[in-house]
């Protein structure tokens, strides 16, 4: 592996996390005049100088990438940018403990939504501001927008593509790696440009909270200025049910959006299984929920299908709003919350969780073991929607269900021996390695995660990013094997 190239390319993308400071540091001495320039100005010198610096004086006899280095390039793009990222919170005296601000960034870039901020609203707005912006940079990736932007690298791009938005795709939107990078984020910017449309002049919001519900919906994050989240809005249905149906978009792949619009005509989604799945899934979820609030609380059916209809969408989407406080829902309500933070949305999505296609392919591979064990002569092929999947992409997804489930039962061990209760425990890994955020009991949705040890803040903080980067990515850079120079 060659290093040099590697830093190479990392100045780049640390250069271009320095500019998007530009944004927050606007804000703040333009529109809010909240004093914390500093916080933005410091962290802006050191991407923006010390990334071009990296990138001029180290040498390269090469532009394209290697595997192993597209892995590392993209791991350490993401540690740099939160390291970075966390700066404005230490700064600025918000965040003092450089822990709590790591985790606060983590969760921001990784669009997990889980925080360490008791009483939102008492920040300075522009560090606010920025805590959402990290949400929405990283909705669709940093790299991605990197690739989209330098189409340099040759067949490196299409390394750190891989490596960035690992597993299923709905096949590559354009025939070059470029053209699917700038066609995701045109998709990607597009649809949120219309979400804040609909926010700011249909629905009459300030344009400040327009924006922060923006970067909050469309990368599926769940941070927002207001510390009643959603809730804030929950008397003004349009909001609701504008942001529920940003959401469920935000957790659809996004090359099936890209087919759609090239063929005219919707076919290209309701012919997907895992399309229809994924709206099957909250359908039968948001019943359910909305019975049980019904006949168990005595809620009216229209809001509590509003409650649970949002609160569906926001935990099986990983977004992690909230209008209510569901850890207080009846006991079913609560478990099927607990599900969907683990299933998650689709593949090539800006959603979390272990994918609803993965999901699919697990349960049709199980019914086939179960055939085989009493025709083992049988040939049957695994299918999803007419397609065959390969031998090589069946033995992936159940390698991610397996690293999946070492994440969830050592991180809830980890935590557990922190001296959490089993319950908080579990939720919060799975809040966090599903990238969703607030979870149950003590991290429930009116609560926060600064009580957690510091050991605990740094495992969940690396457990959002080996969520973001669904596994492979991360867990590869930890082998012996993946270091031995070529």
């Amino acid at each position: 592996m060659n290093i040099r190239i590697v830093l190479k390319y990392l100045g780049i993308l640390l250069a271009i996390l320095g500019v998007s400071l530009f944004l927050p540091l606007f804000w703040s001495v333009a529109v809010a005049r909240d004093g914390a320039h500093a916080g933005f100005l410091v962290p802006m010198a050191i991407a923006l100088f010390g990334g071009l610096a990296l990138f001029r004086f180290i040498r390269s006899d090469r532009r394209g990438l290697s595997r192993r280095e597209g892995l590392a390039l993209v791991t350490w793009t993401w540690l740099g940018g939160v390291l970075i990222g966390a700066l404005p919170y230490t700064i600025s005296g918000t965040l003092p403990s450089f822990v709590d601000a790591f985790f606060e960034s983590m969760s921001g870039f990784t669009t997990t939504g889980a925080t360490v901020m008791p009483a939102i609203g008492q920040q300075p707005p522009s560090i606010l501001l920025w805590r959402n912006f990290t949400q929405w940079i990283g909705g669709m990736g940093i790299i991605t927008f990197f690739v989209a932007l330098f189409p340099m690298l040759g067949i490196g791009a299409a390394r750190l593509f891989e490596a960035e938005v690992p597993g299923l795709q709905a096949g590559r939107l354009r025939a070059r790696v470029v053209d699917t990078a700038r066609a995701l984020w045109i998709l990607y910017v597009g649809l949120s440009f219309i979400l804040f449309g609909l926010l700011w002049i249909g629905a009459r919001i300030p344009v400040y909270d327009s924006m922060n519900i923006t970067f909050g919906t469309m990368p599926t994050g769940g941070f927002l200025h207001l510390g009643e989240s959603i809730g804030a809005y929950a008397d003004r249905p349009f909001v609701t049910t504008v942001v529920t149906f940003f959401m469920l978009v935000a957790g659809v792949n996004f090359a099936l959006y890209h087919l759609a619009l090239r063929r005219g005509r919707l076919s290209a989604l309701v012919d997907n299984p895992e399309f229809r799945l994924y709206i099957g899934i909250f359908a039968i979820a948001a019943g359910v929920v909305t019975i049980e609030l019904v006949s168990r609380t005595g809620m009216a059916p229209t809001e509590a299908l509003q409650h649970a209809a949002f609160q569906v969408a926001s935990i099986q989407t990983t977004t992690g709003f909230t209008t209510a406080n569901y850890d207080a829902w009846p006991y079913l309500s609560r478990s099927i919350l607990l599900v969907l933070m683990l299933v998650g949305a689709c593949a090539g999505s800006t959603g979390g969780g272990f994918k609803v296609v993965r999901l699919l392919i697990v349960v049709k591979y199980s019914f086939r073991q179960v055939v085989a064990t009493f025709s083992p002569r049988s040939v049957m092929p695994l299918k999803v929607g007419g397609e065959t999947i390969s031998e090589p992409i069946v033995s992936a997804v159940a390698g991610m269900g397996g690293l999946f489930a070492v994440s969830l039962v050592g991180g809830f061990l980890f935590m557990s021996a922190l001296g959490l209760d089993a319950v908080t425990a579990f939720a919060s890994v799975a809040a966090t390695v599903g990238n969703v955020g607030p979870g149950l009991a003590g991290v429930g949705p009116a609560l926060d995660y600064a009580f957690i040890p510091d050991a605990g803040k740094i495992v969940l903080a690396i457990l959002m990013l080996v969520g973001r980067l669904e596994f492979v990515t991360v867990m590869a850079l930890v082998s012996a094997s993946f270091w031995r120079w070529r």
